[in-house]
């Protein structure tokens, strides 16, 4: 779990870093532009770690499931080696899968203003560039996302069930307990994550304004990374144990008079 959870940390990182400081200087900066090799390098590279954050939550979902399912197997099935071994699958996968859909939009005839109604190049805003209609790579590129996104979320759901199938037989509330402490930090971030990436790329409310589209996108690529470390603390008794402090003297504060 925790080789899953270093690699997964790491990932963080990386994908923040690949938007914020670019995002940053647009609003410091008067002229807001971005070079076309730019653009599509920070295409490239934040969807490339997005895929490779569900190929690492799909890993983590089947790291929880034979930990609860197949406890006693757990120990020689998910070895230090076979964990590095998913960890360099997952990265490879996730930095392979989106070279067909940025070398299809780059071929796009770009012309005009070449103004992106955006803070980061979504291939939605730059597709709306294009001088001439090309609905054979906005289907690729849905087909693409709608097929990456519901195998891995069908997956991710498909080892929770077996899960909770798992923990509805176990008599003891001290049993349900342990079992949620071992998922329930993976389960907030993979709701979080999906939640706002299936409302931006998959439902019918793609098509809402570019303000919302913007919302949703900052949703997914800076508030979950910076809610995940919080979330994933929570499992730590010493991060517990801090947050009680924390809301024992908030509240106590608030019934105290003000003094002068």
């Amino acid at each position: 779990m925790y080789t899953l959870l270093a690699n997964f940390s790491f990932l963080e990182m990386w994908y923040v870093t690949s938007t914020v400081p670019s995002m940053l200087a647009s609003f410091l900066s008067e002229t807001k532009t971005i070079s076309f090799m730019g653009c599509f390098l920070q295409f490239y590279f934040f969807f490339s770690m997005g895929t490779t954050e569900t190929f690492f939550l799909s890993a983590m979902a089947f790291d929880r499931y034979l930990a609860i399912c197949r406890p006693l197997h757990y120990p020689t099935v998910m070895t230090v080696q076979r964990c590095i071994r998913m960890g360099a699958c997952c990265w490879l996968c996730g930095f392979s899968c989106f070279l067909l859909p940025v070398y299809l939009i780059s071929q796009l005839p770009f012309c005009g203003l070449n103004t992106i109604d955006h803070f980061l190049c979504d291939p939605g805003p730059l597709m709306k560039l294009s001088c001439v209609p090309a609905p054979a790579t906005e289907i690729t590129c849905a087909v693409f996302n709608s097929v990456l996104i519901f195998s891995t979320f069908v997956f991710i759901t498909s080892s929770y069930t077996l899960v909770i199938r798992v923990v509805l037989r176990v008599p003891s509330a001290e049993g349900w307990r342990k079992a949620f402490s071992t998922c329930g930090s993976h389960l907030a971030v993979v709701s979080l994550f999906y939640g706002s990436i299936m409302v931006m790329y998959v439902s019918p409310t793609a098509g809402n304004p570019a303000g919302i589209q913007k919302i949703v996108t900052l949703f997914y690529s800076v508030m979950t990374p910076l809610f995940s470390p919080l979330i994933y603390s929570l499992r730590n008794k010493e991060m517990k144990e801090v947050l009680r402090r924390l809301f024992r003297i908030m509240i106590s504060g608030q019934g105290q008079p003000l003094k002068h």
